[in-house]
Parts: structure tokens; C-alpha cells; sequence
């Protein structure tokens, strides 16, 4: 009360004073303390309006006097006077400023090179244990501390980082991807110090210094995989010289093929060039590669930048972009320009490359890189959500897309192989290769195999080679098959427009020969027994009249319709004239 009463006195009142002890200061302290919670408790009335107000001074000049040599403790390293003028404050209005007094010099000289994770775990340990021996709540003091680093030293520095590359995107998200990754172990390696009332103190700081940025990522991921997948096609497109052009498929298109063919054929003129640009196919496993590996770290950002409620969406996102370039933009298109590029068979010209079979195996190989990216990094974000489903839809569409497209183009490129078979049988064949006036003329061709036979089988080899080349698997063998097939049946028409006498019919056995070793290169047992079967009927036009009725129940031909013995046997030159009906017993009417 005495001092108490020197406030309520005229003039002013010194507890201490610049010269005066710690002990002092901390006993003036704790009576100004005291004093001002007594001051609480007084009226308004005018005695005690001064004291409230000296005081009131008083105690805001001590409270500044004891953080000043807190500070100055700190910076001596002198934790008992430390821990003695912070149990002393915690009594006062301002203690907060003590702790902030203590953040601020702790983490002043700190923070200032250029990997600020690289000093915040270190000197996190080092005061958490100086906070246990000096705060008398330490748990709130280190939950302030490790704030502080969060909003003020670890924000600022991830805004001034971002700032700097936004100009950049792919240098932003780059740096978005590394600082919250490392921001995110900070808080794992922070936890062991339990900090804050809740287990997800770290995470929500992150969070909330993180938030910006998370809410705008997925935009600018999908504009950064936008442009990337844009420049790195037109540097492609760029390379081969080549403006893209609107293509179209089907309706018109396939008309005007149709049209073209046609009237190419009665008319021998040609509507338009068709355009093969040199064999290119404008496709490219390197492109593909380059493009995936780009989503392949954009997936990863994904799931690294993006919140659980939001992975698939924004996964989903990243597939659009992939599909719509690498599928739609790309393969597709060259697809498109694949199927323009199939000649069309004239009597004008030499056959023709057949390139769409080289696009077919680089476009297998293509989605063979997708489909494994997908499996690797996209599906896993995907799973167990419903955009899990409409991925799976999407992909099964596009695919299916380019699937239509190959069979297209190789249902045309074998009409093509066909047809210029077709035009060189027409072209190079003649009724004396199968019927000779003579030994004579079969003498100018001591192989006995015609020449329109030999330039069809070097031009059947030579595509059978190149559908090994570019196929395989199960796609090969059903293009084999599928060729072989479709190659009998022209030879086997073609055969049917000549007749045929006993020499010209050694010339045919050494045609069909011919035909025989070139398909085994098809692989394909079925095909080997069409044309097996196709040379038993040929020998019907060989044997002697009276050995007709033992050939046609060979091995080959017994299970044959009798009509198409018949029809083969009709073109012997020597049918009507040897009355060959006769010795065919059930197979004419």
C-alpha cells in the first residue's frame, strides 16, 4: 500500500531506475503488477483518475524495459535471465510480445540463403529446446514459432520463387511442384514436435500457404500440357516440311475414292493424283514418347498438387489434353492422310508403294506407348471414382476410332495389292502362253512359267515381305490369310477366261508352281490348301481324257462341287473334239 499511496501523491513515482539491479527491476516489476491489477479494481472518481493513469505508464515502461532485456538476454545467450524475465512477463497484458520478441530474434539471420528448407528443420530443433527451458508454455510458444516460419519466412519465399517464373508456365509449375513437395516434408519431419492442439496443425498450414497456388494448378497445368503437346507436334510437322490440311474420312470421301477408281478403270484417266507425299506416314514413336513424357509429369504434379477431393477430375483433365493431341491430332490424322494415300490401281502406270502397313505398325507401336502410360500413371489416379469409368469409355472410343481407321486402310491397301495383280494379269497375259500354236513358241521360254506369272510373283513378294516387315502377331497372320484369300480368287478368275491346250497346261502347272511358293511365304495353311486345291483342278486340264474321272477324286478335289470340276474341265481346247463328257461318269447332267 505504501507504494501504492506514492501514486496516489502528487508528482512522479521511480520504482527504478537506468542504474538499477535485475533484482531491481524484477522487484519493481512484480509491485507494478500488482499495482496494476488493484487499479482495476478503483473506481473513475477524480482521486484516482491520475494514479489509474501513472500507474497504467508505469507499468507499460517496465513491460518495455523487461522485454528490452529479454532481448538482450537472448542475444547473450543467457538462458536463466531468459527464462526468469519470461516467467516474470507471462503475469503481464504483453507477454505475446515477449514470444514475439523471442520468434523475431530467433529467425532474423536465418532464412537468408537461397534453400530456405535447408535451415528450418535445424533451427526448429535448436529452440524447440530453449523454449522447453525457457517459456513456461512451451507447447503454444514452438506452435507460434513454427507459424511464423510458415506465414511469414516460408510464404514470402515461395511467393517471391512463383513470382519470379510466372512468365514461365512450365518453370511455375515446376517450382509449385518442388516447394510444396518439400514444403510437405518439412511438416513430416516437424511432427515429432507435436505441435499445435491438432495432428493436422502442418498440414492445414500448408494448406493455407499453399491455397492459391492449388486452386489455380489445374488450369495451368492443362494450358502448359496445351501448349507443350502443340509445340512439340508442329516442331514434327515443321521437320517434314509439312502444313497440316483439313482431312476428312468416310461418306464423301470414300464416294470420291469410289468415283475415282471407277472411272479410272473404263476410262483409263485419272480424276486426281492421288498424293503419297514420298512415303511419309507423319508419325513418329519419338514424337509420341516426347508427348507421354511430358504427361507423365504432368500426372505427377497431379498427384503430388492436387487435393484428394479433386485428383480424378483434375487427372481426367490431363487425359483430354492427351487423347485430343496424341490420339486425335496425330495419330488420327495421319491416319487420315494414311488412307488418302492408298493408290488406286490404272492401266497407265506401274504398281505403286503401299505405305499404310508402315503406318499401321508405327500406330500399334503409338498406342502400345499409350495404353502403358495410362496403366502406369494415369489410372492410379483415377481408380475407384467415376471418372475411373468415363476414362475407360473414352479411350475404348478413341482407339476404337483409330482401330476402324487401320482396318480401313488395310482393307484398301489389299485392294490395292489385288488390283495391280489384277491389271498385270490383264496387261501381261496372253491366250498363246496357255494355249501355244506350237513346241515352238513354248521353246522361247524354257522356264515354262509366263511372264505375267513371274512380275505378278515378284510383286506379291515383295508386299509379303513388307507386311512382315511393319505386322505381327495376330494381325499379320489375318492380313496374310486375308491376302492369300483374296490373291486366289483373282488368279483363280483370271484362269477361267483362257482355254487351254496340253502344252499351254505345263505352262499353267508352272504358273500355279509359282503361286504355291510365293504364298508359303503368306504362312497361312489355309491359303496353301486353296492353291493346293487350285493345282489339283489344273491338273484336270493336263491329264488324258480317260485319267479325268481318277483326278477328280484326288485328295483335293473329291470334296468339291461338281459344277466347278466341270466349269475347269470345259476349258480344255480339246473338250468338244475328244467328247471328254464321256468319260465322266455323275459330273455332267
Amino acid at each position: 500500500m505504501t507504494y501504492f499511496a506514492e501514486f496516489l501523491a502528487d508528482g512522479p513515482v521511480e520504482l527504478f531506475n537506468k542504474d538499477s539491479t535485475d533484482e531491481e527491476l524484477f522487484e519493481a516489476a512484480d509491485v507494478i503488477q500488482k499495482l496494476h491489477v488493484i487499479a482495476q479494481e478503483l473506481s473513475n472518481a477524480p482521486r484516482f483518475v491520475e494514479a489509474k493513469k501513472k500507474i497504467s505508464n508505469k507499468y507499460d515502461e517496465i513491460e518495455r524495459t523487461l522485454i528490452e532485456k529479454f532481448i538482450q538476454a537472448h542475444r547473450m545467450e543467457d538462458v536463466n535471465l531468459m527464462r526468469e524475465i519470461a516467467t516474470i512477463l507471462s503475469n503481464f497484458k504483453s507477454y505475446s510480445e515477449c514470444v514475439n520478441a523471442y520468434i523475431e530474434e530467433s529467425q532474423m539471420s536465418t532464412f537468408v540463403g537461397k534453400d530456405i528448407f535447408r535451415d528450418a528443420l535445424p533451427l526448429t530443433e535448436k529452440n524447440f529446446a530453449l523454449i522447453q527451458e525457457v517459456f513456461i508454455a512451451p507447447e503454444q510458444v514452438m506452435s507460434k514459432f513454427v507459424l511464423n516460419v510458415y506465414k511469414c519466412k516460408l510464404q514470402n519465399y515461395i511467393e517471391t520463387t512463383l513470382a519470379a517464373s510466372k512468365t514461365d508456365t512450365e518453370k511455375y509449375l515446376t517450382n509449385l511442384n518442388d516447394l510444396y513437395t518439400k514444403t510437405v516434408q518439412l511438416s513430416k519431419e516437424l511432427g515429432k514436435f507435436k505441435l499445435g492442439s491438432e495432428d493436422s496443425y502442418l498440414s492445414k498450414l500448408t494448406h493455407t500457404v499453399f491455397q492459391q497456388y492449388l486452386d489455380s494448378y489445374i488450369s495451368k497445368e492443362k494450358q502448359w500440357m496445351t501448349d507443350k503437346c502443340g509445340r512439340i507436334l508442329q516442331k514434327f510437322y515443321d521437320s517434314k516440311a509439312h502444313q497440316k490440311k483439313q482431312v476428312s474420312s468416310g461418306g464423301l470421301q470414300e464416294i470420291r475414292r469410289e468415283m475415282q477408281a471407277l472411272v479410272g478403270t473404263r476410262a483409263n484417266i485419272n480424276i486426281a493424283q492421288i498424293e503419297d507425299y514420298g512415303g511419309e506416314t507423319f508419325l513418329s514413336e519419338e514424337v509420341s514418347i516426347a508427348i507421354l513424357e511430358e504427361a507423365k509429369t504432368a500426372f505427377s504434379r497431379c498427384q503430388v498438387l492436387s487435393r484428394p477431393s479433386e485428383l480424378a477430375n483434375n487427372a481426367s483433365q490431363i487425359v483430354e489434353v492427351l487423347l485430343d493431341y496424341l490420339i486425335n491430332n496425330f495419330v488420327n490424322y495421319a491416319l487420315e492422310i494414311g488412307l488418302q494415300a492408298v493408290p488406286i490401281p490404272e492401266t497407265k502406270s506401274q504398281p505403286q508403294e503401299i505405305h499404310f502397313f508402315k503406318v499401321t505398325r508405327q500406330t500399334n507401336m503409338i498406342v502400345y506407348l499409350i495404353e502403358k502410360n495410362f496403366a502406369d500413371f494415369a489410372l492410379p489416379l483415377l481408380t475407384a471414382s467415376t471418372k475411373h469409368g468415363e476414362f475407360l469409355l473414352k479411350k475404348k472410343m478413341s482407339l476404337q476410332a483409330l482401330e476402324q481407321k487401320l482396318e480401313n486402310g488395310i482393307d484398301r491397301s489389299l485392294n490395292a495389292i489385288i488390283g495391280w495383280v489384277k491389271m498385270i494379269l490383264q496387261n501381261e497375259q496372253k491366250k498363246s502362253d496357255y494355249k501355244p500354236e506350237s513346241d515352238l513358241e513354248l521353246g522361247l521360254n524354257p522356264n515354262l512359267s509366263s511372264q505375267a506369272c513371274l512380275k505378278v510373283v515378284k510383286y506379291m513378294s515383295h508386299n509379303i515381305a513388307h507386311i512382315n516387315e511393319c505386322l505381327d502377331g495376330g494381325n499379320r497372320e489375318c492380313v496374310m490369310t486375308e491376302l492369300g484369300i483374296r490373291f486366289h480368287r483373282v488368279v483363280y478368275e483370271h484362269l477361267q477366261t483362257f482355254q487351254y491346250n496340253s502344252t499351254g497346261a505345263m505352262c499353267l502347272i508352272c504358273d500355279i508352281n509359282e503361286y504355291r511358293k510365293c504364298v508359303r511365304e503368306l504362312k497361312s495353311n489355309l491359303v496353301n490348301t486353296l492353291f493346293d486345291t487350285l493345282h489339283s483342278l489344273c491338273n484336270l486340264l493336263l491329264v488324258k481324257p480317260e485319267n479325268l474321272d481318277q483326278v477328280r477324286n484326288g485328295e483335293h478335289l473329291a470334296v468339291l462341287d461338281s459344277s466347278i470340276l466341270l466349269n475347269f474341265i470345259q476349258l480344255r481346247s480339246d473338250y468338244k473334239s475328244q467328247k471328254i463328257a464321256s468319260f465322266l461318269r455323275g459330273i455332267t447332267a
